[in-house]
C-alpha cells in the first residue's frame, strides 16, 4: 500500500471526517489509526505497536529526550500562561485607554487594530481577543463598523502568526518543516532558515495584509462590507441592528485590573521578543563550526529551546507586573490554568499533526501524489497546484494546523520527487493557500473568536471578509502561476502585488469620477 492511492485513505478519511462531524481531533485520530492497520498490513499487535512507537517518539526516542518536541510544547504553555496573566493585570485595558487619548481621525482608528495585530503576533488565539478588546473603543468613536474592525483583526492574526518565527504558529510551522527535512534526509538547509526564506513566497499572507493598509488609508469597501461602513458614518450604528441578538461579546473569563498600565501589556511582549532572538543569535553562533556569519547562525539556532527561554522569560516579567499591583495569589493561580487550558486544543492539534505526519511519511503518500504529478501535471503548475489544494482542504476542515500537518509533508514529497528547486515555493504555496482557506471557511475557530472580540455578527464578517479574501487570493494564483512559468519568485511577487496596486487605483478612480457626476 506504500506509494500507491491507497495511501491517500488516511489523510482523505481524516479531511473528510473533519467536514462531517466538525471534530477535528476525533477525524485526526481515526485517520492515524487506519494509517497504522495500513502501515503494519492491518496486524493488530503491531499496528498498536506502531501507534505507541509513534506517540512516545514526540517526546522520547531510542536516542533519548526529543527535547525540540518538549520545547515546544512547553513555549505554547508559556505563551497561554502569560496571555492570561496580562489580562488580569489590565494591561490590554490600560492600552485601550491610553490609544483612545491619542487617536484623532478616522483612518488612524482604523491603522490602530492593522497596527496592534501586527506587533501582538505571538498567538493568534491572543491576537483576536487582545486586538478587539483594545480597538474597540476607539473604533466605535470614530464609527468604523464592527465588521470592518473584525476584518482587521483576523486579517492580521494568522495571517502575521503565520510568517513570524516567535509565535506559536511560526514554531509549529518550523517544527513540521524540520520533520519534514528528516523524512526527506534534508540537510543542507536548516527548518529556521527555510522558514525566513519561505516569507517573501507567502504571497497571500503579503497581500492579505497590504489590502488592509489599503482599506484603512483609502476606506476600500468591497461589496457587503459598504453597506455596514455607511450604516456606521450615517447612522453611527456599528452594529448590525438585526443581528443584535446574535452578537457574542468577548466575555472575560478573568476579572481585568483597573489599575493596570500599559507597560504590563508592552514590557512582557517585548522582553519575549527580544530574548527569544538573543538566544537564537546564542545557539546559532554556539552551534557554529568555523566562520559565523548571519545565516550560518540562523542554521545552527535551537529555535525550540530559544523560544522555550523566551517564553520562560517573558511569562516572568509579567508574573513580576502582575504582583507589583498587589493582586491576589488565588488569582494569579486561576490565571496560570486558564491560561494553561487556552493552549491545550492547539496542542492536542499539534500532536495528532506529527503522528498523522509520521503516518504519510510511512505510507508514502506524497511519492504517490508526486508519480500523479510526473505523470499527468507539468511542473509549471505546482505552486498554484499547492495554493489551491491548501486553500480546499482548510475551507474544508476549519484547520489551518491540521492542514499543515498534512500538506506540508505532501509539498516535500512531491519536491523532492519532481523538481527540488521547487521545495520551499510549492511549501510556502501551501501555508498561503491554507490561511486563505481559513479565512473564508464559516468553521473556522479564529473567524469566530474575531468576531467575538470585535463583537459583531459572525456570518456578518464571513461575508463581508470573503471579497478581500477572495481578492487577494486571486492576485496571489496569478503570481503562483507566474513563480511555476519562471521559477522567478519576484516576478511571482510583483505580478500579484502589482496586480492588488492595480485593483486599488481603479478603485480610487473610479470612486473619484462618481463624486465628480454628484
Amino acid at each position: 500500500m506504500e506509494g500507491t492511492i491507497y495511501s491517500v485513505i488516511p489523510p482523505l478519511v481524516a479531511i473528510i471526517m473533519i467536514v462531517i462531524t466538525k471534530r477535528v481531533l476525533v477525524s485526526l485520530g481515526i485517520g492515524i489509526v487506519i494509517g497504522a492497520f495500513m502501515a503494519t498490513d492491518f496486524k493488530m499487535t503491531e499496528a498498536l505497536r506502531y501507534l505507541a512507537n509513534i506517540s512516545v517518539g514526540i517526546v522520547y526516542t531510542e536516542e533519548g529526550w526529543n527535547l525540540g518536541n518538549i520545547y515546544i510544547l512547553a513555549f505554547l504553555f508559556f505563551l497561554g500562561m502569560m496571555t492570561a496573566i496580562i489580562s488580569i493585570s489590565g494591561g490590554s485595558k490600560a492600552f485601550g485607554d491610553w490609544a483612545i487619548k491619542r487617536v484623532k481621525s478616522r483612518v488612524g482608528a482604523q491603522l490602530l487594530p492593522i497596527v496592534l495585530g501586527i506587533i501582538i503576533f505571538i498567538d493568534d488565539y491572543f491576537n483576536a481577543l487582545a486586538v478587539g478588546s483594545i480597538s474597540k473603543p476607539v473604533t466605535d468613536r470614530f464609527k468604523v463598523s464592527r465588521v470592518k474592525l473584525a476584518y482587521y483583526i483576523d486579517s492580521t492574526s494568522a495571517p502575521v502568526c503565520a510568517i513570524s518565527p516567535i509565535s506559536s504558529w511560526g514554531a509549529y510551522i518550523i517544527t513540521l518543516i524540520g520533520g519534514v527535512f528528516v523524512s526527506l534526509n534534508i540537510t543542507n538547509v536548516a527548518p529556521m532558515t527555510a522558514f525566513l526564506q519561505m516569507i517573501p513566497m507567502n504571497y497571500y499572507v503579503i497581500l492579505a495584509v497590504a489590502l488592509l493598509l489599503f482599506a484603512a488609508i483609502f476606506n476600500v469597501n468591497i461589496g457587503p462590507m459598504k453597506k455596514h461602513e455607511e450604516r456606521a458614518l450615517i447612522h453611527g450604528d456599528v452594529t448590525n441592528p438585526a443581528k443584535r441578538g446574535s452578537i457574542v461579546h468577548a466575555e472575560q473569563q478573568l476579572p481585568e485590573n483597573e489599575q493596570g498600565k500599559v507597560s504590563d501589556l508592552l514590557l512582557p511582549i517585548l522582553v519575549l521578543i527580544v530574548s527569544t532572538f538573543i538566544f537564537i543569535a546564542y545557539t546559532g553562533v554556539k552551534n557554529t563550526e568555523g566562520q559565523v556569519t548571519f545565516m550560518a547562525m540562523l542554521e545552527n539556532t535551537d529555535v525550540g529551546f530559544s523560544l522555550f527561554l523566551g517564553g520562560m522569560i517573558g511569562l516572568l516579567l509579567s508574573t513580576f507586573l502582575y504582583f507589583r499591583h498587589r493582586l491576589s495569589t488565588s488569582l494569579f493561580k486561576k490565571g496560570l490554568w486558564v491560561g494553561t487550558k487556552s493552549m491545550l486544543p492547539p496542542i492536542y492539534i499539534l500532536l495528532l499533526s506529527w503522528m498523522i505526519m509520521d503516518v504519510i511519511s510511512t505510507l508514502k503518500t506524497g511519492e504517490y501524489f508526486a508519480g500523479l504529478v510526473n505523470q499527468h501535471i507539468d511542473v509549471m503548475y505546482l505552486p498554484l497546484l499547492l495554493f489551491i489544494v491548501g486553500a480546499i482542504m482548510a475551507f474544508s476542515t476549519g484547520t489551518s494546523w491540521g492542514t499543515f500537518g498534512i500538506m506540508l509533508p505532501i509539498a516535500g514529497e512531491i519536491a523532492m520527487q519532481t523538481d527540488i528547486t521547487l521545495l520551499l515555493p510549492i511549501m510556502a504555496a501551501s501555508v498561503s493557500g491554507t490561511v486563505f482557506g481559513d479565512h473564508c471557511t464559516p468553521i473556522s475557530d479564529t473567524a469566530v473568536l474575531s468576531s467575538t472580540g470585535a463583537g459583531c455578527d459572525y456570518m456578518d464578517h464571513i461575508i463581508t471578509q470573503l471579497p478581500y479574501a477572495l481578492l487577494a487570493a486571486l492576485f496571489s494564483a496569478v503570481g503562483y502561476f507566474v513563480l511555476g512559468l519562471t521559477q522567478s519568485n519576484g516576478l511571482g511577487f510583483l505580478t500579484a502585488f502589482g496586480l492588488l496596486v492595480l485593483f486599488v487605483v481603479i478603485v480610487m478612480i473610479r470612486r473619484k469620477k462618481q463624486s465628480l457626476h454628484v
